[in-house]
């Protein structure tokens, strides 16, 4: 159909504002509209046009917002996610019944008439006026559509929906404008099939499509005469012929629809007979979107993907311009996420604990030398019912998190990279006794820390001469004391922040304290599973990242974050931390029970004071894995609580998180080609360091590499937690420091549901 001369046009409606007078405007330009007559309220024709013309004409259709969808790594959707449930299709993706069915019952005259109907407002005008009412109205589909599109902008907004629906001149005036720009613009065939796609039709269903699948589970381009006279009837008054909740009223509305197709000739009297006689049949498929339907614990993968697009810039410069491209939706967001992994770690954090227990099992799993999260789930559901969540325990808060967990021993790797980075030698022997001062130390900022309080291991037998190998097999806390003080805390905190832990998972600055070696910051098991990837990977850190590709609705790549790649540790360095883990999850090792038996596997074990989490940590060449257990209620103990129905006994990260650990990285590489990792000869109890070194805080010198202690200590025939148990380091850097106090030991926040203990969490006892 041809587009009308606009020209001509305009300056036929305006003519005919002019001419008319006020009463016949109002007449026009209101009563035809369905409203009330307002010539005798004062309205002359003169303001009217001046309104009209001093309107600006830069009306623009908008993007429809859209679903968007989730897709993991082999392409299967993991979630679709829509501000409005809408899939914009083109017009030969609709039936031609449809549009025949709304054009009839709608604006019969659509292809005669321009952006507005004169014969349809004078003949609404003579109706209202016989009548005394406003029922019938003459806007035409044009009108509808420009209505709808304010309707659309406004969004979620109730204040500006109502304002875009209200009833008055000036909205009618200003819709009157931007109809006939529409018609400058569209052919009336783009201009029905733009109606077809922004139109509301209940049911949580905008545009065509959508409410062919919506109330029949079909296309658009396949739906019947009965069912698209429904659908056509449904745009008067989605809410009064809902067809769910108003099944008669459906019917009878589309049966009016249907005679009215046939008044007009558009199907024959004998098709709206039998149509008619067809009983309105529906096959419901309900709306589902967001993260909450994700399956296989994908949920909060799904709720991290939705809040990397709406913080990280590369999707927007700025807040607002991110909030607009989600809202908009439309997008085909492809993730990291690995199926087999994620259906591995789910089934073994949900086989261990149950979603009503107290204590939640947590996992991350990422991939080394490129930072993809590979899986990401907990024990407790995402979701909004009982015993579930939608705090991601596995991220910072910032992040849709909780404030994380302290680390216990997990920390003490990162202590040992620093000191082999600053020239410490993995030789390096202190003679540890089970209890001792903590050694003198300074922070960054010139803050010091006298000795002062006392760090000790677990096990009173734990005594002896280490070296750095023996002393992180055994976790022994009070050798990774003197390794930190000899390091340096600041050097130690540079190499943390090297491989991205520069702050506590609430947000808090990360505590530079003495206490730092045993675990006494927030992390989180995203957070952990990357440090230990980059060890790894030789010791090249990549920040976690979870999105590969997105697609916009016009088909077009965007920009997605990069990946980001640099070398934290020296490959020597990493190497040897490498080593020296592979030695935990020996025999003898605090992690024994996590080791994999057909391939070469490295980790570390870790428990916090009084065993309120525990914690494994570990690798493959393959993929990183970091797991944690606590009582996420109000962090108590773990030993005694009731976790998969059986009763913990022995609250240790090797004995309760390294068994989740081993099953869920065992199922996830079922499979896959087993990597090696690079071979370090590491010095043993006859390669001593060949130098005194006098142990910090204890002014006792020990010659050579002394004999590491050997074996686990037993405690009942069960393992102990190896260096565990702390007395954290107190007080505040003496004057003349940086005047920031240490770590404390208050209590946590009791409460309902807790995202991890706070950074006044008891210091973390650091070992098994």
């Amino acid at each position: 159909m041809a587009r009308h001369n606009s020209i001509g046009y305009r300056k036929k409606v305006l003519l005919a504002a002019r001419l008319v007078g006020a009463s016949a405007l109002g007449g026009v330009l209101v009563a035809g509209l369905a409203l009330p007559a307002v010539g005798a309220a004062g309205l002359g024709a003169q303001s009217a046009v001046e309104d009209f013309d001093s309107l600006p004409d830069d009306f623009r259709t908008p993007p429809l917002s859209q679903a968007s969808t989730v897709y993991d790594a082999a392409g299967g959707t993991i979630a679709t996610i829509y501000s409005r449930d809408r899939t914009v299709v083109g017009a030969d993706a609709v039936s031609p019944l449809v549009k025949t069915a709304l054009v009839d019952i709608e604006d019969s005259r659509y292809y005669q008439h321009g952006a507005v109907d004169l014969k349809g407002v004078l003949r609404a005008l003579n109706s209202n006026a016989a009548s005394g009412t406003t029922a019938q109205g003459a806007s035409t589909l044009t009108q509808q559509y420009v209505k709808n599109v304010f309707v659309d902008q406004a969004g979620d907004d109730v204040q500006k929906v109502q304002e875009a629906q209200r009833q008055t001149l000036d909205r009618k005036i200003r819709e009157l404008k931007y109809a006939i720009k529409v018609e400058e613009t569209l052919t009336k065939d783009q201009i029905l099939a733009n109606y077809l796609n922004i139109t509301f039709f209940g049911e949580k269903a905008y545009g065509i499509e959508t409410a062919a699948q919506r109330y029949f589970s079909v296309h658009a381009k396949d739906l019947s005469l009965p069912q698209a006279a429904l659908l056509a009837g449904l745009v008067q008054s989605p809410s009064a012929y809902d067809p769910i909740v108003n099944p008669a009223a459906a019917k009878t509305r589309r049966d009016t629809v249907l005679r009215r197709m046939a008044e007009l000739g558009h199907i024959t009297a004998a098709q709206a007979a039998e149509a008619i006689a067809t009983p309105v049949e529906l096959k419901v498929t309900r709306a589902h979107q967001g993260c909450i339907t994700a399956g296989t614990g994908e949920g909060f993968f799904c709720d991290y993907v939705q809040r990397v697009v709406l913080s990280d810039p590369a999707f927007g410069r700025t807040p607002e311009e991110r909030k607009a491209l989600w809202k908009r939706g439309g997008l085909q967001i492809r993730t990291t996420l690995d199926p087999k992994a994620q259906k591995a770690v789910q089934q073994a954090v949900t086989a261990h604990a149950a979603p009503s227990d107290r204590p939640a099992a947590v996992m991350s799993v990422v991939q080394p030398g490129t930072g993809k999260v590979l899986a990401m789930a907990q024990s407790r559901p995402y979701g909004l019912g009982k015993d579930q969540t939608t705090i991601n325990l596995n991220v910072p808060k910032k992040m849709g998190g909780g404030l994380g967990f302290p680390t216990g021993s997990t920390f003490k790797p990162i202590v040992a990279a620093a000191a082999l980075e600053n020239g410490v030698p993995v030789s390096r022997t202190y003679t540890s006794g089970y209890s001792m001062p903590w050694p003198a130390m300074q922070d960054c900022s010139g803050g010091r820390f006298p000795e002062s309080g006392e760090v000790h291991n677990d096990s009173r037998t734990l005594v002896g001469s280490f070296a750095m190998p023996a002393a992180m097999k055994q976790s022994v806390n009070t050798y990774f004391a003197n390794l930190e003080a000899e390091t340096g805390l600041c050097e130690v905190s540079k190499t943390a922040a090297k491989l991205g832990i520069t702050q506590q998972a609430g947000g808090e600055k990360l505590s530079v304290v003495p206490s730092m070696t045993l675990g006494s910051n927030d992390l989180t098991p995203l957070e952990m599973a990357g440090v230990y990837a980059a060890f790894a990977a030789h010791g090249t850190y990549c920040a976690p990242t979870a999105i590969t590709s997105v697609t916009g609705p016009d088909g077009k790549a965007l920009a997605v974050p990069k990946a980001s790649c640099t070398e934290a540790l020296s490959r020597t360095t990493a190497d040897t931390v490498t080593a020296m883990l592979r030695g935990v999850v020996e025999d003898g090792g605090t992690g024994a029970t996590a080791g994999l038996s057909d391939r070469e596997t490295a980790g570390k074990t870790g428990t916090t004071n009084e065993g309120r989490q525990v914690w494994f940590v570990g690798y493959t060449p393959e993929m990183a894995a970091a797991t944690v257990v606590s009582d996420t209620m109000n962090p108590a103990p773990l030993e005694g609580q009731r976790m998969g129905g059986e009763r913990i006994d022995a609250a240790f990260g090797g004995a309760v998180a390294g068994p989740i650990w081993r099953q869920a990285v065992e199922d996830a590489l079922d499979g896959v080609p087993a990597g090696e990792f690079t071979a370090v000869r590491l010095p043993s109890a006859a390669e001593p360091s060949g130098s005194e070194q006098q142990t910090p805080g204890t002014g006792r010198p020990t010659r050579g590499g002394g004999q590491p202690a050997t074996g686990q200590p037993t405690q009942g025939g069960r393992p102990t937690r190896g260096g565990d148990q702390t007395a954290p380091a107190t007080g505040r850097p003496v004057p003349g420091g940086s005047g920031r106090p240490t770590h404390g030991t208050g209590g946590t926040t009791p409460g309902a549901e807790q995202p991890g203990p706070g950074a006044g969490q008891p210091s973390p006892s650091g070992g098994q």
